[in-house]
């Protein structure tokens, strides 16, 4: 079965969790699957390969480990018109947009082969859509929306966020601008984020039912608990809290402006800190926004060079450098980690060849060809997905994964916050640093089990708010007879 949306961010990723965990304590052996991913949030499976955040996160609410075989084409936007191409985790080229198509083929027969042997090996496999099914312009070399769905002859359920607004419009327009043959695997519909009473909205339902002959299996609340592992950028706006923070354990509050970096990558970095009590993460893109911050974060960038030219051009530079004068505690990671280094030798990504970084941390980086996969379980569990290499270093050791100078700390590990003593240690050496003496780090907060908590949590929220009889019914029957839409937009 094939979970699409009508837009990005539609809540389609945690739906396909939430069906893959609610299966899993089922006893039934469900597999996740996107067969074409575009995020910069990514994360190292077990063959050392590279797949979607989200697609790692299905793989944990199935208890699988993270694969490359739930994600084997991800496509990681490095300007605004190409993007790297990994392939089956490997990173095999940089492609533009205007010349996607040429892949198409290669691509379409990995996706084919990989879902095949997943369907051979599991009970089910729930599929994840890639942005929305009625991108028409697209359609001709789609191969993660209707294009696979016809392929493979899935059924598709369309979920919209309804807190966007138009939604009954999006789900009907969704339907009626596709071609016969792709409406007809268009199976049904959930509704996602609702606020307020469901009496109200059952009307529009019922008028829906009848313009498209198909149902809406479930109204899912929304929920202000389902934020982690967010995989869109979307939902990464400056001016943005992330999370939902909760009161603070001491008396007073830690304030962490994270930079909204244009070409970020792994912004879920920054989650863990904000699961902590007293902890107020907020994204910021102007040098005002820092004034107020005790600690600033410089988070990963899939392109650390130009990213670091914005930060010039934005004043940010120097605002993060006063910051740092000040005895303040700064963090980067990854391509923030980068950017904090004296200088940066770059003849892979921007091609800019040596670039003078902050230089805040005495080290020096060069880019190599190949990129660093790396995923760490001792001492402490993380992973490393970067083109950057350290090659001089005569800053201090931070905790073996990475350097430090007074306040200023850098590593190349994704996750390492998750890491709940490593994190303590952290908050309180940079709430000292910061002044924020009154400000009390949690003994009780934990990453993990967070996250699995905001599973079973989705899953909760299916079995209540969803006919999932109904929708797990479609993968035994397929899709039913259904009728099409005439509208005059398509043959």
């Amino acid at each position: 079965m094939l979970v699409a949306g009508t837009t990005s961010d539609a809540g389609k990723s945690m739906v396909v969790a939430g069906l893959c965990r609610l299966l899993a304590h089922k006893g039934v052996r469900v597999a996740p699957f996107k067969a074409q991913n575009m995020s910069n949030n990514s994360a190292v499976t077990v063959e050392g390969g590279e797949i979607g955040r989200a697609q790692a996160l299905q793989a944990r609410a199935a208890g699988l480990p993270p694969s490359v075989r739930f994600n084997p084409v991800l496509l990681k936007p490095g300007s605004d018109r190409s993007s790297q191409l990994v392939l089956r985790g490997q990173v095999v080229d940089t492609v533009r947009a205007a010349d996607y198509h040429t892949h198409r083929r290669r691509l379409a027969a990995v996706v084919a082969d990989e879902l095949r042997s997943l369907r051979d090996e599991f009970d089910v496999v729930i599929v994840e859509g890639a942005g929305s099914p009625a991108e028409i312009n697209l359609r001709a070399t789609d191969i993660a929306n209707m294009g696979l769905a016809r392929a493979a002859g899935l059924p598709v359920v369309v979920v919209g966020d309804i807190d966007r607004g138009g939604l009954l419009a999006h789900f009907f327009g969704t339907v009626a601008v596709l071609e016969p043959a792709d409406q007809r695997l268009i199976c049904g519909f959930v509704v996602n984020k609702f606020r307020g009473d469901p009496a109200l909205l059952a009307p529009g339902l019922e008028q829906l039912h009848e313009l498209t002959g198909r149902p809406t299996y479930g109204v899912i609340p929304y929920s202000d608990e389902l934020w982690l592992d967010t995989e869109d950028s979307v939902s990464v706006v400056a001016g943005r809290t992330v999370g939902r923070p909760h009161p603070p354990r001491g008396r007073e509050w830690l304030r962490i402006g994270a930079i909204r970096l244009p070409r970020i990558s792994n912004s879920t970095d920054l989650e863990a800190l904000a699961c902590e009590p007293g902890v107020l993460v907020r994204w910021v893109s102007d040098p005002a926004d820092l004034a107020d911050a005790d600690v600033v974060v410089l988070p990963g960038s899939k392109a650390t060079v130009r990213d670091l030219a914005w930060l010039h051009e934005r004043g940010l530079a120097e605002a993060v450098l006063d910051h740092a004068r000040r005895g303040r505690p700064v963090l980067g990671i990854c391509g923030g980690f980068q950017m904090l280094c004296a200088r940066i030798e770059d003849a892979v990504e921007s091609r800019a060849g040596t670039v003078s970084g902050l230089g805040l941390l005495d080290a020096d980086i060069a880019f190599g060809e190949t990129k660093i996969l790396r995923h760490h379980e001792t001492p402490w569990h993380g992973y490393e997905i970067h083109h950057g290499r350290l090659i001089r270093a005569a800053a201090d050791d931070w905790c073996g994964v990475g350097l430090r100078s007074g306040a200023v700390y850098g590593t190349h590990w994704h996750g390492l916050l998750d890491n709940d003593e490593l994190r303590r240690g952290w908050l309180t050496e940079a709430a000292s640093a910061a002044g924020r003496h009154g400000f009390v780090v949690a003994d009780d907060i934990d990453v993990r089990a967070r996250r699995d908590a905001q599973l079973d949590a989705m899953a909760d929220l299916l079995t209540s708010h969803v006919d999932v009889d109904a929708v797990l019914g479609l993968l035994d029957g397929g899709p039913p007879e259904l009728p099409t839409i005439t509208t005059g937009l398509v043959p």
